[in-house]
């Protein structure tokens, strides 16, 4: 992606080196070895005070991100701003305000108005504070684990969890949530199936019209992108993970879905053309 010159977004907050393992920990970790301490004949009042200053000193510690955490930071910023901008104009077409969401970088745990979140739950949105959440080193992982490099496939992932946002200002996720709470554990999956394939579809009306606004895309972009998409599929991860698949289990959608409203969105740039829900859902 073309980003040279871009505006950061005045919304991210970075907590990255705020929280931590030690936040994970906390006194419960403290208690639970003060007590193996006690057990193992130990004196308990060293022990407690070992952990306090442990922890004193952890949290001390000065963060020092590499270059390269540094650089993705920038990058992550400046897709922040360039969804602001896309969201903006195509809210003020339909007489609507768009109110962007807050971005919140952290590394290891931090706490959301959702519950506590941690590198392990991957990127996500939480309506409750309109606040997408996210730990860098989880692009990371989808180069180096999923195959799934690239800053447009980074891109798209920040995208997605804007799409959760555009929900819930369209009051589309109150809606589903509402559904959700009279249905059973199949049809409920099946609904949020549609939820993740309407972000991902808004993912790619983000490309289009970032696109036509800044030229930002170059050769390949695209192509990377639907690769992510591909390799986050509810299908793809089960064969991976367990080696075969439970339909009735996915909730974000098999990689072709995936790939195919990513790929709508990016190539119509007409939000009209993005309803998840009134398909039959086979067809999908």
């Amino acid at each position: 992606m073309k980003l040279t010159g871009r505006r950061t977004s005045g919304n991210v907050d970075d907590r990255r080196g705020k929280g931590g393992k030690i936040a994970s920990v906390g006194i419960v970790g403290v208690l639970i070895t003060v007590a193996i301490t006690w057990l193992m004949g130990g004196n308990p009042l060293e022990a407690l005070m070992g952990q306090m200053t442990n922890m004193s000193q952890q949290n001390t510690e000065t963060y020092t991100p590499s270059a390269e955490e540094e650089s993705m930071a920038t990058f992550a910023s400046q897709i922040l701003a360039g969804t602001e901008d896309v969201w903006t104009k195509e809210f003020e077409k339909s007489g609507r305000q768009y109110v962007p969401p807050k971005m919140v970088l952290f590394s290891s745990t931090t706490s959301s108005g959702c519950g506590s979140a941690s590198s392990q739950t991957g990127p996500f949105y939480c309506p409750t504070d309109q606040t997408v959440y996210i730990d860098l080193s989880f692009f990371n992982q989808m180069k180096d684990q999923l195959g799934a490099g690239g800053d447009f496939a980074y891109a798209y992932v920040i995208a997605h969890e804007v799409g959760h946002h555009v929900q819930n200002l369209l009051g589309t996720l109150d809606k589903v949530h509402k559904m959700q709470s009279r249905m059973n554990e199949k049809e409920s999956n099946q609904l949020n199936v549609r939820v993740e394939l309407q972000a991902d579809f808004y993912a790619g009306i983000w490309a289009y019209h970032d696109n036509k606004m800044y030229n930002s895309l170059e050769a390949g972009d695209i192509d990377e992108g639907l690769n992510a998409a591909n390799a986050i599929g509810d299908d793809r991860l089960q064969m991976e993970a367990q080696g075969y698949t439970v339909p009735d289990a996915f909730n974000h959608g098999t990689s072709a879905q995936r790939i195919r409203w990513l790929k709508k969105g990016a190539t119509t740039g007409q939000i009209s053309a993005g309803d998840t829900f009134s398909p039959d859902y086979s067809s999908l």
